[in-house]
């Protein structure tokens, strides 16, 4: 990392890994959140997060289980990444390895009849708030769907045994359309939409600031971020690439600020790629 030293920096701020630390609240992303946080503690059920590739969804999901860590004891939080599972039983297989279940079964009927009585342990003798949060949930099958629907049937006359959070790509809309018994469910839909310049300005302030830089001068300047915002149309995926692109340039360059010629030079370099 003595590579962005010379930059005064004191780590990379513009990893693409979803690093709760560096996550700032866009107005897009704080009242999902704050709907989130909510729709949990409420314990009403299912609810789905739907955005373009590159809005922040993965990272949004880090965030939700972030907020709840201080009430470890009253929430129960689990995350599958990739609901990709070729058929019925691998999933709900899947769902009770996530829940720790250790006992072990031969059918899916047998597995839904483990994860209901954990659910039931959990929520009710328990009284835990027991959460299942499912990035990339555009990989969920019809079956995958009607298995976690079956899920959200379990309930107390006052609240759902699980909450249940799905993020996902706008194509998975198309899915859940087909099966309304699900569509019916979901008690908070809500959409990312990418984020506007003040968001952007923002965002890349507060990554260089978690990252250490106290230069007198700011390391890009108001024309760069604005370039920034244009080409990238406030998708934070692509800001937060693009951005440490142009890190490398400066220091490749020698330079110690990332002007608007940066950005254009870099454009232009790698605009062939985004056709």
């Amino acid at each position: 990392m003595e590579y962005y030293e010379e930059l005064g920096l004191r780590k990379e701020p513009f990893s693409t890994s979803p690093d709760p630390d560096f996550f700032f609240y866009t107005r897009e992303h704080k009242e999902c959140i704050q709907r989130l946080e909510i729709n949990i503690r409420m314990r009403r059920g299912l609810s789905v997060i739907l955005g373009d590739v590159g809005t922040g969804k993965t990272t949004l999901s880090r965030m939700i289980i972030k907020l709840f860590d201080t009430f470890s004891s009253q929430y129960d939080f689990h995350l599958i990444l990739d609901p990709a599972f070729e058929s019925e039983f691998e999933f709900v297989k899947n769902l009770a390895s996530v829940f720790n279940i250790k006992d072990t079964a031969r059918s899916t009927f047998e597995y839904k009849m483990l994860v209901e009585n954990f659910l039931f342990k959990k929520a009710v003798e328990e009284n835990k708030v027991v959460v299942l949060v499912v990035d990339e949930g555009q990989k969920l099958t019809p079956l995958h769907i009607e298995a976690l629907r079956t899920l959200l049937n379990y309930e107390t006359n006052e609240f759902k045994l699980l909450q249940l959070v799905i993020l996902a790509q706008m194509e998975f809309m198309n899915k859940i359309k087909r099966q309304p018994n699900f569509l019916d469910r979901i008690s908070l839909g809500y959409v990312i939409n990418p984020i506007n310049e003040e968001d952007t300005v923002g965002m890349i302030q507060y990554r260089l600031k978690k990252a250490g830089y106290k230069g007198k001068e700011p390391l890009f300047t108001k024309e760069a971020v604005s370039k920034i915002h244009q080409y990238t149309q406030g998708y934070p995926r692509k800001i937060i690439q693009f951005c440490h692109n142009v890190l490398v340039e400066i220091l490749r360059n020698g330079d110690k600020q990332v002007k608007e010629q940066t950005v254009v030079s870099v454009i232009r370099r790698e605009s062939p790629w985004h056709v």
